[in-house]
């Protein structure tokens, strides 16, 4: 495929301007590093299709506690993006790791790791299209200003997708794999993101590790389709023993609007001993404040009888942004282009994706080049539904003469190997350092 045919659509809007730089908390001031300079596209080709004459029901009604990744699903349910461009979204806001590998306080280091594990979530909002399934061997190369990202699927049974990112000097490496599995469970569908993150920060020798937490979309069948993430998030720092414990709060059945996507939780030590209070939401901000003044406007007697994820906090209103005295704002969430209804609820991170020029010579097995992802892009639903059912059958014939075969038998990833996490002990899939060199010459024909 002709890579100009990824490049950017008539009539650009290159002025989608960042929140306010620097926002007022109480007499501080939160001084956000540059954001990337790269200048992309505000909004796809076309408008998403109309879904609603599309019958989920029919697809879904014998999926009902199935993992749906296994199941060939219509185009219908897609966004034009792949998996792994799904996570590369996740260095939206990795400038937030460019203070964390300078400063030398080690709780201020673990806030903004958090944040940036927070804040790597937000591009899910109101995302309610799946992306596509990736082929085995099909990659994801995307650089900008400050950091370079390179993603494979390094396995089909079970699906295992791996990442690694760096910022320019390596002051900053992010890496890790994703097991995604997705249930419906009749009313809902559940997204877990099983695997390990990891960030090194190279100048202070610290290594963070967290699991993302489990997503869900409600009101599969009859309503409003929304979306929230629950569960706790840990990031760890192996070297000092810190701990940000994080609960992303699932709202109620009388929940209002204002209570959805909270998130609350602590730093503490070694000890158990609190630190630092987390608050905000997981689609707009995070905040830090002292846990004394949190102490002091919730009344508590004991702080020592609070979880260390907040979960047992007295009942109070949702926390808006600077609500605890004295509050640092540690992230604040970017506008959404103007008109994101229309394109899939992206945000102007995303629409930038499927352009070509972000990464050198682009790699034969890139996202890019797939046909079916290139036509659902430009409204060609038919076009879409049929290269997708090519693709799917062009892998299964590739696998056929190894049937009987475990995968790793026959098949070896080209940019990333097995290896033991070494704070972790846990097995994952370690980069090769080869990519960017460009070699790709020995790459299989996927699509």
């Amino acid at each position: 495929m002709d890579d100009n045919n990824c490049t950017t659509a008539a009539d650009q809007d290159n002025n989608v301007e960042k929140k306010n730089d620097k926002e007022q908390n109480n007499g501080e001031q939160n001084d956000a590093p540059v954001k990337n300079k790269y200048k992309g596209r505000s909004k796809l080709p076309v408008p998403q299709p109309d879904k609603s004459e599309v019958n989920f029901w029919s697809a879904l009604k014998q999926c009902i506690g199935k993992e749906l990744s296994k199941i060939t699903m219509p185009v219908h349910w897609n966004e034009p993006i792949s998996l792994l461009q799904r996570i590369s979204e996740y260095m939206n806001y990795s400038h937030i790791l460019l203070p964390a590998a300078r400063t030398m306080d080690p709780v201020e280091r673990l806030e903004l790791v958090a944040t940036f594990a927070v804040s790597a979530l937000a591009s899910n909002v109101d995302r309610m299209g799946k992306p596509f399934n990736p082929l085995l061997g099909e990659t994801y190369q995307l650089e900008q200003e400050h950091f370079r990202i390179v993603c494979e699927q390094v396995g089909h049974h079970p699906p295992v997708a791996a990442f690694h990112a760096n910022s320019e000097n390596k002051e900053f490496v992010f890496y890790g794999s994703m097991y995604p599995k997705v249930k419906f469970w009749g009313k809902s569908i559940e997204f877990q993101p099983k695997g390990v993150f990891t960030v090194e920060l190279p100048l202070t020798g610290d290594t963070y590790t967290w699991s993302n937490v489990n997503c869900i979309v409600h009101n599969i069948i009859v309503g409003s389709l929304w979306l929230e993430h629950t569960g706790t998030m840990e990031v760890v720092c192996h070297n000092t023993g810190l701990k940000a414990v994080i609960n992303f709060k699932p709202g109620g059945w009388f929940s209002g609007a204002d209570d959805l996507h909270t998130v609350e939780g602590f730093i503490i030590d070694k000890n158990k001993t609190k630190l630092k209070f987390l608050y905000g939401r997981w689609t707009e901000f995070l905040c830090s404040a002292e846990p004394e003044t949190l102490q002091s406007m919730l009344n508590i007697s004991n702080m020592n009888k609070i979880d260390a994820n907040a979960s047992n906090l007295p009942k109070h209103p949702p926390l808006l942004m600077g609500a605890v005295p004295s509050s640092k704002v540690l992230w604040q969430a970017d506008p959404l282009p103007e008109h994101s209804s229309l394109y899939y609820n992206f945000s102007s991170f995303t629409m930038k994706l499927n352009e070509a020029g972000q990464g050198g010579k682009l790699a034969p097995t890139d996202c890019r080049h797939r046909p079916d992802i290139r036509a659902l892009e430009n409204g060609i639903l038919d076009e879409a539904a049929a290269e997708k059912a090519r693709l799917e059958n062009k892998q299964r014939e590739a696998r056929r003469p190894h049937k009987n075969k475990a995968e790793s038998e026959w098949w070896t990833p080209r940019w990333f190997h097995k290896h033991k996490h070494s704070h972790t002990g846990e097995e994952i899939w370690k980069y090769n350092e080869q990519f960017w060199s460009s070699d790709f010459k020995d790459c299989p024909d996927i699509f």
